[in-house]
């Protein structure tokens, strides 16, 4: 139980950290080098095949869908990203998880 929690209280802090690496949360875009479209409080994830670019709230972040698919992302990908977070589905089925959060 104990290396259970331990195990989420790591990938929540990896996943905090990723998050204020690819999102505008309390930074100047300008000095970020972040894409000027990305509003403050959002990141972005790129989905499917073509890596389709969407800007996603961090609110998504408690959801439990939106933590399976960060957590599938990372069993596919790592978490070692420049910018935005690579989430390995259809991006039909992105669409109709986010569509429910």
């Amino acid at each position: 139980m104990a290396l259970k929690r331990s195990n989420k209280l790591g990938q929540a802090t990896t996943i905090k950290k990723i998050v204020k690496r690819c999102s505008s949360l309390g930074r100047n875009v300008e000095e970020a080098g972040l894409p000027e479209d990305v509003p403050k409080g959002h990141f972005v994830v790129y989905v499917g095949e073509n890596r389709s670019r969407f800007i996603l709230p961090i609110s998504c972040l408690d959801h439990h869908d939106f933590q399976n698919l960060l957590h599938q992302a990372e069993e596919e990908y790592g978490f070692k990203h420049e910018r935005g977070i690579t989430i390995p589905c259809e991006e039909v089925t992105f669409r109709s998880i986010v569509g429910i959060l």
